[in-house]
């Protein structure tokens, strides 16, 4: 009969060395992995069905020609905004030439031309504004003019290309450059980890810059979706894609091997749904609809958007806002270069 377990080697372990073998085994990252995808799963299906699910206006600039205060105009005025449910942010033009400009610049969502005498109310719409805020307008339009026995004519000023019917591909192009921004910087950490700093980023801007072009080349050249400013949008997209980039390798400096979670809440939780290329901004919540437009994706939307249907009135706030996350990005894994996963001795080598 084998003698019975003693000493040391027949003691059974204590909670507080087998919660230490845990800790050190690859256990505890995974079973902490389990309840973050879990959480991120349902965090991604809530932020995109709270920002478009139900579109809805809360506040929608429009400009304003002609007799604004006439009976007719201010009934179908009111009348728009009851259907709405939201405010018309009414700016007066003295001429119809000077309204378009505004549409043009992006100031404005729509023109309502109200002549004096009662005659027919037009209201011109822009599709490529934003395709959601032009298809709510023309139809509240409709039914308000039928209710109120008002004349409406709608008329879309800057329709959107054939291609892009719903006013969807500038989104999927941004959002492609975007992914595949950090999902290339994720790449890098991993089968690239001995490239210094400065090499890191010289590669991130190599692949930022091939992967713009191919995905300007492909939705344009072969696909003919867009005609686009070939390019501006692709330099655009590089950006992006560059910016996207230098975020998570700002944040695995930062972070370490947690950097994904960071990423993942600012760019896709937080950033796609409040970029205003699904949904336009007025028809977002209003929390998104600020912050949208100062993260990557909304900067890029925006400049891409204002690039292919609005050429020569080009704004400069989303290239600096891209600017600003890439250069901050770059400098954060500067600066702490020493606490970045990887690189590797650029000195010469000891003799054995």
């Amino acid at each position: 009969m084998p003698d019975a377990p003693h000493g040391e080697h027949g003691r059974p372990p204590t909670r507080a060395e087998r919660w230490a073998a845990f800790r050190a085994s690859p256990f505890l990252p995974a079973t902490v992995l389990l309840f973050i995808l879990a959480a991120a799963a349902g965090l991604f299906a809530g932020s995109y069905t709270y920002a478009m699910a139900n579109p809805t206006p809360h506040s929608i600039p429009a400009a304003v020609t002609g007799d604004p205060g006439g009976t007719a105009a201010r009934r179908f005025i009111d009348g728009m905004e009851g259907a709405l449910g939201a405010s018309l942010k009414l700016h007066p033009y003295g001429s119809r030439r000077d309204a378009v400009r505004a549409v043009d610049e992006q100031r404005v969502f729509a023109v309502i031309e109200a002549p004096a005498g009662g005659r027919a109310i037009a209201l011109d719409v822009s599709g490529a504004s934003g395709a959601t805020v032009a298809q709510v307008l023309s139809e509240a339009a409709l039914r308000v003019g039928g209710a109120t026995g008002t004349p409406v004519v709608v008329h879309d000023l800057k329709p959107l290309q054939k291609g892009d019917p719903r006013g969807l591909a500038i989104f999927y192009i941004t959002l492609a450059a975007v992914i595949i921004g950090f999902v290339g910087a994720i790449q890098l950490s991993v089968h690239a980890k001995a490239l210094n700093p400065l090499e890191r980023i010289v590669y991130t801007v190599a692949y930022a810059v091939l992967g713009g072009f191919t995905i300007a080349a492909v939705v344009d050249w072969w696909m003919g979706v867009l005609r686009l400013p070939f390019l501006e949008s692709w330099g655009i997209l590089a950006l992006t894609m560059f910016t996207s980039g230098m975020v998570f390798t700002m944040f695995n400096t930062l972070f370490g091997r947690w950097a994904m979670l960071p990423t993942w809440g600012l760019m896709v939780l937080l950033g796609n749904p409040s970029s205003g290329g699904a949904v336009s901004w007025p028809l977002l919540p209003s929390p998104l609809g600020t912050i949208g437009r100062w993260l990557p994706n909304g900067a890029s939307v925006n400049a891409q958007h204002t690039a292919v249907y609005f050429r020569g009135h080009q704004h400069a706030l989303p290239f600096l806002v891209l600017v600003a996350w890439a250069v901050v990005s770059c400098a954060v894994f500067i600066v702490w270069r020493h606490r970045h996963p990887g690189g590797r001795p650029t000195g010469p080598a000891h003799a054995a």
